[in-house]
């Protein structure tokens, strides 16, 4: 079993940046490919970003693109997900989400692609 825990959100300005953080313990992270899904209410759960295993490729959903960034450190079994320009819209509830994948270059972008899922953090940003 894999126990994913998020951090870093909070409320933020419009423009400003956060960075979010998910952390795991126990497993050699570098076997897992990781996303990051968010979810605002009444709004299906949309996909944020994805790395892969090795985190040589990464891929980010339209409405982030340039203004976001996923990174991992497996010697910290942690992955990042830099936001800046930071928008109102960007207002949710974010997840991280772990899969054993055999690919350590692939990226993963569907939430039913992965087996492991944190509890959320919240990320408010206000106009």
């Amino acid at each position: 079993q894999v126990q994913l825990v998020e951090s870093g959100g909070g409320l933020v300005q419009a423009g400003g940046s956060l960075r979010l953080s998910c952390a795991t313990s126990g497993r050699t992270f570098s076997n897992y490919a990781v996303g990051w899904f968010r979810q605002a209410p009444g709004k299906e759960r949309e996909f944020v970003a994805a790395i892969s295993r090795s985190g040589g490729r990464t891929y980010y959903g339209d409405s982030v693109k340039g203004r976001f960034t996923i990174s991992r450190d497996n010697a910290k079994n942690t992955v990042y997900l830099q936001m800046n320009s930071l928008k109102p819209e960007d207002t949710a509830v974010y997840c991280c989400a772990a899969g054993l994948f055999i690919s350590s270059i692939t990226v993963y972008t569907r939430a039913g692609q992965y087996d492991y899922w944190g509890q959320g953090t919240q990320v408010t940003v206000s106009s």
